[in-house]
């Protein structure tokens, strides 16, 4: 990974390809909330599979704490439906066939020249595409477990959301006072706070 990516520094904002052709921007998927960026081998490995069915599970807790998801992989948009129709999965996937996000990041895995895939990454983020966390998954056991991502998922909403803590007595005085602007989701439309982009 690219050494100017690290904790606390911006994501690059990749636009590509979703499941249904559509071209998609992170930072329009990602919208306000927390967001894990899956960086995949691809359907045919069977610790991304493995991974990828773990976050199956996962995802409606990311849904119900208001967190987002996204599977980058090399992919081209036919074996990206099919790994993304076999698993259940929805959330988008988005396909790399080109290698730009492995090139820009410098995550080649060179040691498959057969199938060229990026080393895979699951890079945890705050809002505005900042990074709480990267895992490096070339060895299985480098990515984060289902609670790892709880974890950090949790760190990061107890950082961004004023409203975490009810019992403080400077939320409360905002309530009382009508300031609602410290309360989600207050100034978000149902759209913004339900839609799955």
């Amino acid at each position: 990974m690219r050494s100017d990516l690290k904790p606390g520094a911006t994501f690059p904002d990749y636009e590509l390809p979703d499941q249904t052709g559509q071209k998609r921007k992170l930072s329009e998927l990602q919208g306000d909330f927390s967001m894990v960026v899956f960086l995949s081998r691809g359907g045919y490995c069977p610790k991304d599979r493995q991974q990828a069915m773990e976050l199956a599970r996962f995802h409606p807790e990311l849904k119900v704490g208001y967190a987002r998801l996204v599977t980058i992989s090399t992919d081209d948009q036919l074996a990206t439906n099919e790994n993304r129709d076999g698993l259940g999965a929805h959330w988008p996937f988005l396909s790399d066939p080109g290698r730009v996000v492995q090139k820009d990041l410098d995550i080649q895995e060179y040691t498959d020249p057969q199938h060229d895939p990026m080393v895979p990454h699951t890079v945890v983020l705050e809002p505005g595409l900042k990074i709480y966390k990267i895992y490096n998954g070339y060895w299985f056991f480098g990515r984060p477990s289902v609670e790892e991502l709880r974890q950090d998922l949790r760190a990061i909403t107890q950082r961004v959301r004023p409203d975490w803590d009810l019992s403080d007595p400077a939320v409360r005085a905002a309530w009382k006072a009508g300031d609602k602007s410290k309360f989600w989701p207050y100034g978000k439309t149902l759209r913004q706070v339900f839609s799955e982009k």
